[in-house]
């Protein structure tokens, strides 16, 4: 069985669900040909050739049964990029070099889809994906953002500190949580006490975020895509005593709301997505009291699933739009 040439190729993982089938079921309503990639089951039960000539190459991937070559696939949805799975059946000491040399071969097969539309282009999620340039960015389009200190060196960390007079939080450069139902190895956004950095000698080995801890009125969860938002918001007032990040509630915790930007905020927001020539990016926002929007971060790949879930939001749908859409994607 082969597919027609309107492939949309699904990068994701064994473990994902809801969103990836969402996202599959209005492709197919729209006449595509989605193709779920469960990169994790690479290169176990996952085939890739490459064949590379002076002539030209030619390549194809074959999984489920059935075969697709590059030629086939006319859209790519990046949702997400997962290491190989190998169990016990590989020595350990083999591992880490067949993750690489694994992931280096998919590289080389994201490579050949290069003319392929891609939601979105790794290159601009992985230079968004820099929390540091995203705030800058932030900054220059008229975002509001929180005073932050990214160091190594406890005593600045102690200083920072004493100047938000114990008002602080920290958090991550890096995503570490990647699905809907989150990770126990997930490092929140928590609320930093004076004697957490007593003995904060473990910054010499890993740099951390702080920063002013923002008073909340709502906690925003705002998905672009391709130009449109679907924005759901938290009443943080019940989160705001207890923990600094809604994903450590419970699911019955969490009572999206539907919510509309305001214009000048929207349009701050579309001209910070342009500047990364992303398509698609999960926004955290925080409302003060005050009523100001103050800009936390973008994930290029952030959560949305639970906004269309309960708030009936046709994400996928707009998802499906883009990845089928001729227009020219934006440049950078």
């Amino acid at each position: 069985m082969h597919p027609s040439r309107d492939v949309v190729l699904l990068i994701t993982h064994s473990g994902d669900f809801f969103t990836i089938d969402r996202v599959a079921d209005a492709l197919s309503k729209r006449g595509a040909q989605p193709f779920r990639l469960d990169t994790d089951q690479f290169p176990i039960a996952v085939q890739i050739q490459a064949h590379l000539g002076n002539s030209g190459s030619h390549h194809s991937l074959k999984y489920g049964g059935i075969c697709i070559t590059t030629e086939q696939v006319q859209a790519v949805w990046m949702r997400r990029i997962w290491q190989p799975e190998f169990g016990k059946e590989l020595a350990p000491q083999f591992q880490q070099s067949c993750v690489r040399e694994s992931l280096a071969t998919l590289d080389g097969f994201w490579d050949s889809l290069r003319t392929a539309r891609w939601v979105d282009d790794l290159q601009r999620i992985n230079a968004a994906e820099n929390k540091l340039r995203q705030l800058r960015v932030a900054g220059e389009v008229g975002l509001m953002i929180p005073q932050t200190l990214v160091t190594n060196n406890p005593e600045e960390a102690r200083e920072f500190f004493h100047k938000l007079e114990g008002k602080m939080v920290a958090k991550l450069l890096t995503p570490l949580s990647f699905s809907m139902e989150g990770s126990s190895f997930f490092m929140y956004t928590s609320a930093v006490k004076e004697a957490d950095l007593v003995d904060a000698q473990t910054l010499r080995y890993c740099p951390m975020v702080f920063q002013e801890q923002i008073p909340k009125y709502l906690e925003l969860r705002v998905v672009f895509a391709d130009g449109n938002f679907f924005v759901g918001a938290l009443d943080a007032s019940g989160y705001a005593a207890s923990t600094q990040d809604w994903r450590r509630g419970t699911q019955e915790a969490c009572v999206w709301q539907p919510h509309e930007l305001p214009t000048d905020v929207a349009n701050c927001l579309k001209a910070f997505m342009a500047r990364f020539g992303l398509t698609f990016g999960a926004i955290d926002i925080i409302i003060k009291p005050s009523g100001e929007y103050v800009f936390l971060e973008v994930n290029p790949t952030g959560e949305w699933g639970m906004l269309e879930r309960d708030l009936n939001y046709p994400i996928s749908e707009a998802i499906a739009d883009s990845l089928l859409s001729k227009n020219p994607q934006p440049l950078i």
